[in-house]
């Protein structure tokens, strides 16, 4: 069939109507006429497989074999694919491979199955499960503490211990309920215990990791997925979690037979600053975290870098190794067990082999090392926890030796890498560090402070050249805040020695609990607090549930495994006084002055995501200012009726920066493609301006550092354009030679400019 090229996406967060606030197939179908205007070519949906009941994000799936009937099943499903197709239009769906939601049991056929029948299930190979642990059954940590067994119940074939049904094996089910439990191939224990008898997505309970490396699972778990590229239901895919699979690299070999050469496919998977995408993977590339660094980064002023530094060298942050050795010995202790386990049984043990583990994974600074093209990582970390501890070199040895017996042992160690690095930077490192809050997100490096305009020039050409069809993007479900937060907090960057004053003077007005977590929240609370200073209840309630999330990230004075309450109850106390205190005003004042540089800098890192290299995605709803912060305050309903509004009005300035870039990207598709060159300017403000060409007909210039650009005005700066006239998509202004950009950026502090015939 002839798929429609996807030249742009739109990411809808589907959401059962039994989550409160439904959002369904037909409602995503009611929106097409919308976005086909807004110039979209393929809306992207989060997972629609059958999932928990009531599911508010659908990655907790319980059936792989059906769509979701809540969402609107096939029919509803069939409908919207021909609505869209009619339209010109495309859907991507997001899918989940790595793992199966088990939180209830009863809902999931073949963990209960498994839980039935345990070994001699037809399921239990589907499961990674640790049958060696403990007695041989499944260690379950589904106990709220060590007595919460005295509620336990039998009702017909199933054990009921509150809200939690379990079933029971086959003639096991007389006597008391304590009785019955003990006969099955299962054993309960409490969550806080650490222990668990299977694989988890990270250190999530809930969801069970699934063998993927075994065909028959394969098989079973696409079902659906091989029917909508056979019926021609979809386009493309997104694959959830890439790093957790056991062999991403055969998996996605299967995959590419299974949807055919011409489907879009882009997996999720977080590279560091410097780490390459395995060129051998058959797909177009990430979904965009490498790009968000760069599309954030320059727009951060390297000049605000010393005075951040030393305002946060109070509360500096725990070093990455330390915070990966307490996410293995604590949260992944399950996972470090087992590897060890199975590392003694394939190559012996070493009293230092616990220890030897801990300090290798910890020492890798990729996710996953065992891609061909990192394979020098590992043996450069060996050889350096060796010369560095000397007396783990026998147990790093039997380390060595291990995972190159086989491919279950390497891809194991990669799991747990993955893991480690996920609860270390994404979890304790980005709710820590607060220098500033706005690097913390995924795809970048809190010590990475700004990138420079010829890094950014360099690796956007280097990803035209290699993966122009990679999605780019600034927000999703999963960033630690929205795009419009982060810019805000980044113009903090600019006024650096002054924020540091105010966070001052702050404190002394409203002292914080503790240092670092005082310079943390401040950030946070100045990128979404409101230029006219009303605080409303909801944005109270959205900042307290934000808080507890974060203090328990963080892991430096509470966990979610044991809350320390006193210390967060202080910190709540401390925020209410920030809302009603005599700081407020002061919040206010610096929030309403610095709004106009932030919504300049939104509007830059939103024109460069649509026209950069790649496939530009927006998430639902910021198309218009949003101050999301991290799950689930991301995925709040959208106000579409206001969206649709402002479209049809076209004065608010970022949906017309929107709607300028993905309509000429419809019209131009040619010009982004392959080629990318960076355009320089000249004159005394030159460093503020950053401009490229795409194609030979159209050429995007933005503005940086407007707090510090206010100082000094653009004076002499201009841009030479290639020959011709040039016309602004944005404004309809028309520029030819050298304009200056005084001139180029009269109206917004962007253009889009499409190089027009003269006697047009």
């Amino acid at each position: 069939m002839n798929r429609p090229a996807v030249s742009s996406t739109y990411r809808l967060q589907l959401r059962s109507p039994g989550s409160g606030a439904g959002f369904t197939f037909a409602d995503a179908e009611n929106l097409l006429d919308y976005l086909d205007a807004l110039g979209v070519s393929h809306l992207y949906l989060s997972p629609i497989l059958t999932a928990v009941s009531g599911s508010a994000h659908g990655y907790d799936v319980t059936d792989p074999t059906t769509l979701s009937a809540e969402l609107g099943g096939a029919p509803g499903f069939t409908r919207l694919s021909a609505a869209a197709r009619a339209r010109g239009m495309g859907l991507i769906v997001d899918i989940v491979p790595n793992h199966l939601g088990v939180g209830r049991p009863e809902q999931n056929r073949w963990w209960w199955d498994v839980l039935r029948h345990g070994r001699s299930s037809d399921y239990a190979d589907f499961f990674d499960i640790d049958w060696e642990l403990d007695d041989g059954r499944i260690v379950l940590p589904a106990l709220n503490s060590g007595t919460d067994l005295a509620g336990l119940t039998v009702h017909d074939d199933r054990l009921v211990l509150g809200g939690l049904m379990l079933p029971i094996a086959p003639g096991t089910g007389s006597g008391t309920a304590a009785q019955v439990l003990d006969r099955q191939h299962y054993r309960l224990v409490d969550w806080r215990s650490g222990a668990c008898g299977y694989r988890r997505f990270m250190t999530v309970d809930s969801l069970a990791a699934l063998r993927q490396e075994d065909r028959a699972v394969f098989d079973a778990t696409h079902v659906e997925v091989a029917r909508w590229f056979a019926e021609g239901l979809v386009d493309g895919i997104r694959i959830d979690h890439l790093d957790g699979l056991p062999d991403p690299i055969g998996y996605l070999r299967w995959l590419r037979e299974l949807t055919g050469s011409d489907a879009w496919i882009v997996v999720e998977k977080l590279l560091a600053p410097d780490e390459p995408l395995e060129p051998t993977l058959p797909v177009a590339g990430t979904t965009g975290y490498d790009v968000l660094r760069l599309l954030d980064g320059v727009f951060a002023d390297p000049r605000g870098e010393p005075a951040l530094t030393a305002l946060a060298a109070a509360a500096p942050a725990v070093p990455l190794a330390e915070l990966s050795r307490q996410v293995l010995t604590g949260p992944l202790a399950a996972d470090l067990h087992r590897l060890r386990r199975r590392v003694a049984a394939a190559t012996g043990d070493e009293p230092l082999l616990q220890q030897a583990l801990v300090a290798l994974i910890s020492r890798i600074g990729v996710y996953r090392d065992d891609y061909p093209i990192l394979a020098p990582i590992r043996a450069a970390a060996l050889a350096e926890i060796a010369a560095a501890a000397p007396e783990l070199a026998p147990a790093l040895a039997l380390v060595e030796t291990a995972v190159g017996t086989g491919r279950e042992l390497a891809a194991r160690l990669a799991q747990v890498c993955g893991a480690t690095r996920a609860g270390a930077v994404e979890g304790r490192l980005m709710h820590g560090d607060a220098r500033l809050v706005s690097v913390n997100e995924l795809g970048c490096d809190p010590t990475r402070f700004a990138v420079d305009a010829t890094e950014f020039h360099t690796r956007m050409r280097a990803r035209a050249a290699h993966r122009p069809q990679a999605m780019s993007t600034l927000s999703t479900h999963d960033t630690q805040r929205g795009e419009d937060v982060r810019a805000r907090i980044r113009v903090l960057s600019q006024v650096a020695e002054r924020w540091a004053g105010c966070v001052t003077r702050w404190e002394e007005m409203v002292p914080s609990p503790d240092a670092g977590t005082g310079l943390f929240l401040w950030q946070n609370i100045f990128g979404v607090w409101p230029v006219d200073g009303v605080i409303t209840g909801t944005l109270r309630e959205r900042l307290h549930a934000y808080t507890t999330k974060a203090l328990r990230e963080a892991g430096r004075h509470t966990c979610w495994a044991d809350p320390a309450v006193d210390f967060e109850d202080a910190v709540h106390r401390w925020l209410a006084g920030v809302f009603d205190g005599p700081a407020a005003a002061e919040l206010t004042a610096l929030a309403a002055e610095l709004a106009p540089h932030a919504e300049s800098d939104a509007l830059g890192q939103k024109l460069l995501l649509l026209t950069a290299p790649g496939v530009p995605d927006l998430y639902q709803g910021t198309e218009l200012w949003g101050d999301s912060l991290t799950d689930p305050d991301n995925r709040r309903p959208v106000d579409f009726a206001e969206r649709r509004a402002a479209l049809s009005a076209l004065r608010h300035p970022k949906i017309r920066v929107v709607h300028a870039a993905l309509r000429l990207r419809r019209d131009r598709p040619a010009a982004f493609g392959d080629v990318y060159r960076p355009v320089r300017a000249t004159g005394s403000s030159a460093g503020h301006l950053l401009a490229f060409r795409r194609g030979e007909d159209v050429l995007v210039a933005v503005t940086r550092f407007t707090a510090r650009l206010g100082e000094t005005g653009w004076g002499d700066t201009a841009l030479g354009l290639p020959d011709g006239r040039w016309t602004d998509r944005l404004t309809g202004a028309d520029f030819a030679d050298s304009p200056v950009a005084a001139a180029l950026f009269a109206e917004l502090p962007v253009v889009l400019l499409e190089r027009t015939p003269v006697d047009e």
